[in-house]
């Protein structure tokens, strides 16, 4: 195996085991293997300059930034032609041979290196100007951010979300609405935060596709030789390989049958001529390079009838169209249904009932709409909401008509704002599904979501309704009764205030003590001075509570529970890092001691950094990773009952 390769499998491994000690409170290894393969890792590093950015022998600081700041590429970032012949790659080779790969379908990052060291990230943006996020490159997952090569180093790469983690990440947010609709999109925003510790959490990975440009000493005479040495250099590189135009068609077919497999977005294949010295004397038009063409999927159409129009109501107000068709076989799975996204392409598709329609799988997998072969135009959208009635509007949005319900009251949008309101993280009240809350709602039980709170007016309505029964009525209101004791954040958060997830919930209340009314009544001046609290978040929360219903409901329900304040002072753990590692004695586990040190204003970390205040580990006398970054970099390393004598917390 080669070093590179083992400093990759080092780190994964390594980060495993320290995530379920830390996380799961179980070993997966001994400190002495943990310890040994450490060990092993910093060797690697030291002898090939490769540091991955996940690598546990170092840390990156979390940072929050006001904006991104803009830059100017140094020479324009030109697009590809495109292609869907195969015949057409053929004949742009001639007799040259070319390099094929991925294109991947994420977001496109400028990154430079100098003296070993990663000193700069920008993205594409325009092809012009492009935003810095060195903040966020940083904390890519594979990205290295040391290499042995010392001289100044550009390369381009492609930053993607893997279909699995976008799966992860939206399997963890309840609303519908609030999903995200595919990788890039969620690539392109998470790769932009302002905020890189978010970036982190998504593990954004990094793919190699261009060396723009070195010291002058170092040359390649191909594509494949810069690959090579990018590889080496600790880059994970786009797959690639060697093409001619004698076995073109059988390269780009073996592509084809990988990309159903793949757990990474791509929208087709890139094809570069190898030759260096030969594609630069080629030059570009004004929009391509001329050495590179991309190839776009032969997309597989299928021809069906459309039956109808349905419209999709959300809680954001828009209303969207969604085509219904006779089922049609495309790409192995039988389609059926194709959003339609917006009035827009319903107009310019002239859409109608009975049409003859082409569809296709967009890059595969999304149903799409290709082209209306009758175009009767027949479908127009609807004068009144599906879901309240009311009258709809249209507007223009950016560069597009959509169609919108204005009804602070539609059915569609309260269904989502009570769903909140039940959730775990906001006040917590079990059993209540979505569909019992549409029809609580259209039995007049529920019109505002304080009157979960007197639910006991309608309990021979409840006990009466199909699938429900005394016991059913008794558990909710059980759960409702355990909910009249919760904390501030949670009641902040259950009243939906747009932006304003859980964790800023969190940092707005610990910021005026868990006082909701003083809260409600900040400005976005005073907003801003929180840490994490950004100028979008700060006037969307002042815009809610400016208005008097919202302020009505908030003290509706703080008249029907109780706030519990910190157990202790509050702020005796105030500016202090702990990193928390070994077994407890006086804990269940180490979740319960970081919710302790949090409540006392404290933070708690995952690893030891120069920013750590303490160590808390029985074992003092240990020769663990933890230990010894500490003794390293002067860290105090204290016992359960040092923590406890010490700061008097309980």
């Amino acid at each position: 195996m080669e070093k590179k390769e083992r400093i990759s499998e080092l780190v994964n491994i390594l980060n495993e085991a320290g995530r379920v000690y830390e996380q799961e409170d179980r070993e997966i290894m001994s400190n002495f293997e943990y310890d040994r393969l450490y060990d092993e890792l910093l060797l690697l590093e030291k002898e090939t300059g490769i540091t991955l950015s996940n690598s546990p022998t170092i840390k990156v600081g979390y940072e929050v930034l006001s904006e991104l700041p803009k830059e100017r590429h140094s020479s324009k970032m030109l697009s590809l032609n495109k292609t869907k012949s195969v015949d057409e790659l053929a004949a742009f080779l001639g007799d040259k041979e070319g390099v094929l790969s991925w294109k991947m379908d994420g977001l496109t990052n400028v990154f430079t290196y100098k003296n070993g060291v990663l000193q700069k990230a920008v993205t594409r943006g325009n092809g012009e100007i492009g935003e810095i996020i060195t903040n966020n490159a940083k904390v890519y997952k594979n990205l290295p951010l040391k290499i042995p090569y010392e001289g100044e180093l550009v390369i381009r790469g492609e930053a993607i979300i893997t279909y699995s983690e976008f799966e992860r990440i939206n399997s963890e947010i309840e609303d519908i609405d609030a999903k995200y609709k595919n990788p890039r999109n969620l690539c392109s925003g998470t790769v932009r935060q302002l905020n890189n510790e978010i970036t982190a959490q998504r593990n954004v990975m990094l793919y190699a596709f261009a060396l723009i440009s070195t010291e002058p000493e170092i040359t390649f005479s191909t594509r494949v030789e810069q690959f090579e040495w990018l590889e080496k250099q600790g880059f994970c590189v786009v797959e690639y390989t060697k093409v001619n135009a004698q076995n073109i068609a059988e390269k780009v077919k073996a592509f084809s049958e990988k990309v159903k497999k793949n757990d990474f977005p791509s929208d087709g294949l890139v094809l570069v001529l190898d030759d260096i010295a030969y594609a630069k004397t080629l030059g570009t038009t004004a929009k391509f390079p001329r050495d590179a063409i991309a190839f776009k999927w032969q997309d597989e159409i299928g021809i069906t009838k459309l039956i109808d129009i349905e419209w999709s109501a959300s809680r954001t107000g828009l209303i969207n169209p969604v085509a219904v068709f006779e089922p049609v076989e495309l790409e192995g799975t039988t389609v059926s249904r194709a959003s339609v996204h917006n009035v827009s392409i319903l107009e310019a598709l002239k859409l109608g009932k009975n049409d003859t329609i082409k569809v296709y799988k967009a890059n595969m997998i999304i149903p799409q709409i290709a082209e209306n072969v009758t175009g009767s135009g027949t479908f127009t959208p609807p004068e009144f909401c599906p879901v309240c009635g009311q009258k709809t509007r249209i507007k223009q949005d950016i560069d597009s008509r959509v169609l919108v319900c204005d009804n602070a009251s539609c059915l569609a949008k309260k269904i989502k704002n009570f769903s909140l309101f039940v959730t775990r993280d906001a006040m917590n009240i079990d059993g209540v599904s979505e569909a019992t809350i549409e029809k609580w709602i259209n039995l007049g039980i529920l019109k505002t979501p304080d009157d979960f709170y007197h639910l006991e007016k309608s309990k021979e309505v409840i006990i009466n309704m199909e699938g429900f029964g005394l016991k059913s009525y008794e558990n909710i209101i059980d759960a409702v009764n355990k909910s009249r004791k919760t904390e501030s954040y949670r009641v902040l958060y259950a009243l939906g205030v747009p932006l304003v997830g859980v964790q800023t919930a969190k940092m707005i209340m610990k910021y005026f003590k868990d006082d909701l009314v003083s809260a409600s009544k900040s400005s976005a001046l005073e907003l801003l001075t929180i840490d994490g609290v950004g100028e979008i978040i700060a006037y969307s929360f002042v815009d809610f509570f400016s208005k008097q219903e919202n302020v009505d409901l908030m003290n509706s329900i703080l008249n029907e529970v109780e706030i519990v304040k910190s157990e202790a002072s509050g702020n005796s753990l105030e500016g202090i890092t702990f990193v928390i590692t070994g077994s407890l004695n006086n804990f269940a586990n180490r979740d319960e001691l970081k919710l302790l040190i949090e409540k006392n204003g404290g933070k708690v970390a995952g690893s030891v950094s120069k920013n750590t205040g303490y160590l808390i580990n029985n074992d003092i006398m240990s020769n663990s990773s933890k230990n010894k970054t500490a003794k390293s970099l002067g860290v105090e390393i204290i016992t359960e009952e040092d923590f406890l004598q010490k700061f008097g917390v309980k």
